[in-house]
């Protein structure tokens, strides 16, 4: 189970805090050490997204992941899969323990680790009751919905979580870095932003996944920009047509994103969000500097 559903990502957040970590000594070789409580640190973190991916692909019947079945989908797994999610999640309290106990951060861990866990679980209770209430009306699907939706499910434990391990183990305390916190939410916003493209729009074959978000009646980015910029008979195709199963409306729903736009504006939204990150670092550096 562990083999399966742990390693086979692209391993981000994981490398995030080792390199974090690396940045925060200026330069300093690290101990063997460090680098052990780095990477240990970096595989709670994967463990985590395993947990989370593992209910939430339960959550939504999704089918591939990481290029491969859900683990659910295998036939000897099914619904044990929801038992092997809690297992993930309960292995990394054991492995902070075992690593970590007598540490002088150690309870800021175990804090930082409950308090992100339960941000990405509201962050998926609004994603499943917004998808239900939108069922009944689209127009629901909002900006400022799903911006809240995203910070909460994605980007607390994609960007800041890595960023605050590392913080922790160079001995910071977590409330001095609040600005560094906001630049790292924009960033797990922009990364959001661009699954939700991907979802549509990218090669399974690359991505790893078929993307479901139009039959799932998700929140996504593109259906909020889809109901700000249609016409009335548009908003009546989406109507018909999100949120259903059937291929022949999923293609329905992609054809009118591509006569919207959509991929351009998508662009133009990437470049913009990389400016205005920049500029943010930026800021910050000078900030720290002076």
């Amino acid at each position: 189970m562990l083999d399966y559903n742990v390693p086979g990502g692209k391993l981000n957040r994981g490398l995030s805090v080792i390199d974090s970590y690396r940045l925060l000594k200026n330069g300093k070789v690290l101990s063997e050490g460090e680098v052990f409580l780095g990477c240990v640190l970096g595989w709670c973190i994967e463990w985590l997204q395993a947990y989370f991916l593992v209910l939430d692909d339960i959550m939504d019947g999704s089918h591939t992941r990481r290029g491969q079945p859900c683990w659910f989908r295998l036939p000897k797994v099914g619904l044990v899969a929801a038992n092997d999610g809690i297992l993930l999640r309960n292995h990394i309290t054991r492995i902070l323990k075992m690593h970590f106990r007598t540490k002088p951060y150690y309870s800021d861990l175990l804090d930082l680790f409950n308090e992100v866990e339960f941000q990405t679980a509201c962050g998926q209770l609004l994603d499943l009751i917004t998808t239900h209430e939108g069922a009944m009306d689209l127009s629901k699907y909002k900006m400022p919905t799903y911006l809240r939706i995203v910070q909460y499910k994605t980007a607390y434990y994609s960007f800041y979580l890595p960023v605050a391990c590392a913080l922790l183990m160079a001995g910071e305390n977590l409330d001095n870095f609040v600005d560094v916190k906001n630049i790292l939410i924009q960033m797990g916003t922009y990364f959001q932003v661009q699954d939700d493209y991907l979802d549509c729009f990218g090669d399974p074959q690359v991505i790893g996944k078929i993307g479901t978000d139009i039959e799932d009646f998700k929140c996504s980015w593109l259906v909020v920009q889809a109901l700000e910029q249609a016409n009335e008979s548009q908003i009546q195709t989406l109507y018909a047509n999100y949120g259903k199963a059937d291929s022949s409306c999923v293609a329905e729903v992609k054809a009118l994103y591509r006569d919207l736009g959509l991929e351009d504006v998508f662009l133009e939204y990437e470049n913009t969000s990389h400016k205005d990150l920049i500029s943010s670092i930026e800021a910050q550096e000078k900030e720290s500097v002076q």
